[in-house]
């Protein structure tokens, strides 16, 4: 599988430093976005080549195993904070009106609804990317829908837990 055509590995913040590495005089390259890689070379350049083929190989992995490749990190010193906004009136006002409600500036209210959409996206991807990697193993992404009104029945049958649901067959749901 390749890596997505819009993964661009000179995006990701790689620092060099040279520096005595087990009595050997060497380049180290380090990306700030995935702390754990360190590469190391006789040269800058090609501490650097290291570093970017390792992110490319990262990416490629991490879409094949279908895992989130983190974003680069982007400095806060090119961003003021301040954003000019259009909107329709009528959204205007209701916005205005919520955030009187709320007791809270229209600014704050903004702040938070972003916020919150933004930590839910995040949250989102990252429960997936979790539930994907440990259920990876048992090669099944799909969920089984749980009416709240109805107590699902759970049986252990050997190693395996299932659930019957709605008078349906037995489903596998983990490995006990």
């Amino acid at each position: 599988m390749k890596t997505n055509e819009r993964f661009d590995a000179s995006l990701y913040n790689i620092s060099v430093r040279k520096g005595d590495f087990d009595g050997e005089v060497l380049f180290e390259a380090r990306i700030k976005e995935l702390p754990d890689v360190a590469e190391y070379a006789d040269s800058y350049e090609e501490a650097y080549s290291l570093a970017i083929d390792t992110l490319e190989t990262t990416a490629e992995v991490f879409l094949e195993q279908g895992n989130v490749m983190p974003l680069p990190i982007i400095d806060e010193a090119d961003y003021s904070g301040r954003v000019t906004l259009r909107m329709p009136k009528s959204l205007h006002a209701a916005y205005a009106s919520w955030s009187e409600s709320e007791e809270i500036s229209l600014n704050q209210l903004v702040v938070n609804c972003l916020s919150f959409s933004l930590g839910q996206q995040f949250g989102r991807n990252h429960a997936l990317g979790f539930l994907k990697s440990t259920m990876g193993s048992q090669h099944r992404t799909d969920f089984i829908p749980v009416d709240v009104k109805k107590k699902p029945v759970i049986k252990l049958v050997g190693q395996k837990k299932s659930i019957s649901l709605y008078g349906e067959t037995e489903k596998q749901v983990a490995y006990g």
